[in-house]
């Protein structure tokens, strides 16, 4: 699969275009959650939230009702008056109190299903996330997706408590008003109110609409804002290496910019939108006023009557004031979340087979047969590459920068999957068993250490996290890191600080180290495991390495010769093939690549590489 090709910042990424009839299909996605299979708590929740609802309601609409008797009998005879209103007002008072004791019951009820749906998506976007594969982290804008699963989950918040809680039964309260406007007075009762707010939700919709594309901007802007500025703290060091400070402030602000004039122009027009709402409502409760008003002086209406509409008509467009809001994040809430369930949508490019099987390791023999890949098919990385490692030895793979050395690692973690030929381990071809345990019998330290921003303590234990704080020492003292760190002031306890930058290149490798020794996994690569070591701490972590690896499987990824000189096979990868092949000293004695790599190495000092040794001019479209 090509990967896409590098967008500018004058060529933004644009949000991802909906399909027609979304907001269904996001519905339909989450009602999944509303109404979970085989969770009779949650199902019997959702009832009871619905019939506290309906209570609710009813008790809303009859609360005028009782003003209105209330009305009439205090504008009645005197002595009738004193004793009966008193209990009509008192019901009055009891039926308001029930209408907000039921709506908050409701409300209690239902938020465990609420937060468990949250919670459930939540969880399954985050599962999803680390199962899709490497290809897909490379692509992505890490600040962007965390906004999309942050607006997602709080758009399944909004949408189940406004849309089940106050817009239906908003719907629910116009069609009983307007039944019971009809049975007490006439049909153009009901009729102007119908008309009003039939008017009012369509100029809502409508206007709403418009502004909608002000909103997808601010949205679009906000996380464009939003991963620039991750990136670019997440790279402080590099910003600060080339004073590219005020060009990373400028990016900046460059999306803020265009966020500011999208916010200008949403806040511009929704004054326009509050306006147009005022004048029908105003004009609806006008004509309502104006037919109750004539209703009362010809005789046909009393002062009660002429209240509970007054009343009626409040209640209704009061919520109403809100349906601008509640339908523009509502329609922005489906959006949000359409775009964090299209990451659940998202195929895994790795995927384990049906019923696949773990891995078995007995002796852990590690075979490449016929080995061929590619990140990009017009340029192969790997091209036929076959060689073994057996149980309990050590084989090095060296080369030149671009040679396909690193691929290998990626490969043996089902990082990617071979193109061709297999990989296999004790005779199991890795891609028909589990990737689990694969990754389980697998353990490596990579290149470039990233550390969780946490304690010294918390990273070695992430090799295994149920491991003893006397495991989790011996780790660190076989990585020589335990005498740096009970020299800290705060010692295991010491916090790392962001993708580790508080520590050293070489502090972190053997955090790294010591995090790996720690999983004690069957097969063992070490992926430029020295690479960022003085010569002193290499020999020390060698000689601890080597101590590790007796008798496991280890697949050694080097630059720095001098560190694989013992290994049982050096294999040597020139553009993607194996150019030489052999113990050290035979391979020096063939005075090909290997030798002349060696002999640069010697002449240049202890120290160096052969990063300079390059073979092929061109740019990898991904790390080899």
């Amino acid at each position: 699969m090509a990967r896409s090709p590098r967008r500018t910042d004058t060529d933004p990424r644009p949000e991802k275009p909906l399909e027609p009839g979304f907001e269904w299909q996001t519905l339909k996605t989450l009602s999944h959650y509303l109404w979970p299979a085989g969770q009779l708590e949650m199902k019997t929740r959702v009832v009871i939230a619905l019939i506290l609802l309906a209570f609710a309601k009813f008790a809303n609409v009859y609360a005028p009702i009782l003003l209105k008797q209330a009305v009439d009998h205090l504008n009645g005879v005197a002595g009738v008056a004193v004793a009966l209103p008193l209990g009509l007002l008192i019901a009055f008072g009891v039926v308001r109190i029930l209408s907000i004791a039921f709506a908050e019951l409701r409300d209690a009820v239902f938020a465990k299903v609420g937060q468990r749906a949250i919670r459930t998506v939540a969880l399954q976007t985050f599962r999803h996330l680390h199962n899709l594969a490497l290809r897909y982290h490379l692509d992505r804008q890490t600040g962007g997706l965390s906004r999309s699963i942050e607006r997602g989950t709080r758009g399944i918040d909004f949408l189940l408590n406004f849309m089940l809680f106050n817009i239906l039964p908003t719907m629910l309260e116009i069609i009983l008003v307007c039944g019971l406007l009809w049975g007490f007075f006439n049909i153009w009762f009901a009729l102007v109110t119908f008309v009003t707010v039939t008017s009012y939700i369509t100029f809502t919709i409508m206007m709403t609409e418009w502004r909608l594309k002000f909103r997808r901007e601010m949205n679009e802007t906000d996380s464009q804002a939003n991963t620039r500025a991750i990136d670019s703290l997440l790279n402080y060091e590099t910003v600060k290496y080339f004073g590219n400070e005020d060009h990373e402030v400028r990016r900046f602000d460059m999306s803020m910019e265009r966020f500011e004039r999208a916010a200008i122009r949403s806040k511009t027009t929704l004054a326009y939108v509050n306006v147009g709402q005022s004048f029908i409502i105003g004009t609806g409760l006008t004509l309502m006023l104006i037919l109750a008003g004539t209703g009362v002086v010809g005789g046909r209406l009393t002062i009660g009557d002429f209240t509970m509409v007054n009343m009626y008509l409040i209640q209704l467009f009061l919520p109403l004031n809100f349906l601008g809001f509640v339908y523009r994040e509502i329609r922005q809430s489906l959006i949000d979340m359409e775009a964090m369930f299209s990451l659940l949508r998202t195929e895994r490019e790795i995927a384990d087979p049906p019923g696949a099987p773990d891995l078995v390791t007995r002796q852990a023999e590690i075979v490449f047969d016929h080995v061929s890949f590619a990140y990009d098919p017009r340029r192969e990385i790997l091209k036929d590459v076959s060689f073994t490692v057996p149980a309990g030895k050590t084989v090095a793979i060296v080369g030149p920068s671009g040679a396909g050395k690193s691929t290998i690692a990626r490969l043996m973690f089902r990082f990617y999957d071979v193109t061709g030929g297999q990989i296999k381990i004790d005779g199991q071809d890795i891609r028909q068993v589990t990737q689990q345990s694969v990754r389980a019998a697998t353990g490596i330290v990579p290149q470039d250490t990233v550390l969780f921003n946490d304690t010294i303590y918390y990273n070695i234990a992430y090799g295994r996290p149920d491991a003893t704080p006397s495991e989790i020492e011996e780790a660190a003292r076989m990585a020589s890191v335990h005498d740096f760190i009970v020299r800290m002031p705060d010692g295991y306890q010491t916090t790392v600080g962001e993708r580790g930058l508080k520590l050293s290149g070489g502090e972190k490798q053997r955090v790294a180290i010591a995090r790996t020794i720690l999983k004690s996994p069957a097969i063992l690569i070490f992926d430029e495991a020295t690479s960022a070591l003085d010569t002193r701490t290499e020999r020390e972590i060698q000689k601890s390495l080597k101590e590790v690896s007796a008798n496991r499987t280890t697949l050694v990824i080097a630059h720095r010769l001098s560190t694989v000189v013992d290994a049982d096979e050096i294999i040597v990868l020139d553009n993607g093939t194996i150019a030489e092949r052999g113990r050290h000293d035979a391979l020096l004695g063939h005075d090909g690549l290997y030798a002349a790599m060696w002999q640069r190495q010697q002449e240049a000092g202890p120290d160096a590489d052969d990063d300079l040794l390059v073979t092929d001019g061109t740019a990898s479209p991904q790390p080899a």
